[in-house]
């Protein structure tokens, strides 16, 4: 068996809620790879478990039966390990490599792969790509593309609000031997400018600054539309003490500190008044001990608590409210 078949016998063998816990901690290639080897075991035998986990052995012994390895059974456990959003598309992602076709492709080829593909081609299609994926996905090809190309691909991304069966046509000639011809189909209804800030979200923060800065110079309203989308780390000063209090049990320390180093006093105190008193003296301590960091360093931990707190929302644990208005949300 592969290392992939190994882990999914494994995974069966834990359960659901063991199996979910488990799969947190993978990245989401590790995902795909492992919830497409569960889906092709029909069942798994215990002596297959035993001989894939020995520590395993005994309990696995006085189990009985066959573990069934159906659809259902990685539908519920993605669910629990990436909450119902990403499931979803994480699960659409495994059950069409089975027999990838159209877009779907795209989405199991590597992003440097994609952008070489893309980086001749007119930004429409490269708008159309950047729609059909994930927005991390997205994001890490947008950075592999020529420079001068980023910020017309991310307007038309914003401007997108159908895709009509053309465009997709378009699309699966260019992929040649890749993709498969895609049948037509009623157009879809999309909205471009929260993918197009889903996909800066994910960006370093100066490749986002740039492009944003490139945008702003054709079309001023656009780029404030877009930024009105993106949920920045001050953001977090709207969440209300309940669900700041969520996400910093999520929060690893080291995370947490490198994230407030250098932010405003007001939002420290956001933070340390959801904390136990003790808690938050020593984060108060960690972090005056900590010396000069990268900006960066800070930037990516920021970007990781609010992938964080989005994963959250997608769960419906918390509320992600945005200063802008009362009533908004991302």
């Amino acid at each position: 068996m592969s290392g992939a078949e190994r882990a999914a016998v494994f995974l069966l063998g834990l359960g659901e809620e063991a199996a979910a816990a488990v799969l947190r901690h993978l990245d989401p290639k590790e995902v795909q790879n492992v919830g497409a080897a569960m889906t092709t075991l029909s069942s798994v035998s215990n002596e297959k478990i035993a001989s894939v986990v020995d520590e395993l052995n005994e309990s696995i012994k006085s189990s009985q039966g066959q573990i069934s390895g159906n659809e259902d059974y990685v539908k519920r456990v993605l669910h629990d390990a990436l909450g119902e959003q990403k499931a979803r598309s994480m699960l659409g992602r495994i059950l069409t490599a089975q027999n990838p076709k159209g877009l779907e492709t795209l989405k199991w080829m590597e992003p440097k792969a994609v952008a070489n593909l893309l980086k001749d081609e007119h930004p429409q299609i490269c708008a159309i790509v950047m729609m059909s994926l994930d927005p991390d996905q997205s994001a890490q090809i947008l950075a592999l593309l020529p420079e001068e190309k980023r910020a017309e691909v991310v307007v038309r991304v914003a401007e997108l609000d159908t895709v009509n069966p053309g465009a997709l046509e378009e699309l699966d000639e260019l992929m040649r031997n890749q993709l498969t011809e895609r049948t037509r189909a009623p157009s879809s209804k999309v909205d471009g400018i929260r993918t197009a800030a889903q996909i800066l979200n994910f960006m370093n923060t100066d490749t986002e600054a740039a492009i944003l800065e490139q945008i702003s110079e054709v079309n001023e309203s656009l780029t404030e539309s877009i930024r009105d989308q993106m949920f920045i780390f001050e953001n977090l000063m709207a969440l209300e003490d309940k669900d700041m209090q969520r996400l910093l049990r999520e929060v690893e320390t080291e995370t947490l500190v490198l994230s407030l180093k250098g932010t405003e006093e007001s939002l420290r105190v956001k933070f340390f008044s959801n904390m136990s008193k003790r808690a938050a003296e020593l984060l108060k301590e960690d972090i005056e001990m900590r010396g000069p960091v990268k900006l960066s360093d800070v930037e990516t931990a920021q970007k990781e608590m609010l992938t964080i707190a989005a994963r959250l929302s997608d769960d419906g644990e918390i509320s992600l409210g945005r200063q802008g208005g009362d009533e908004e949300y991302v």
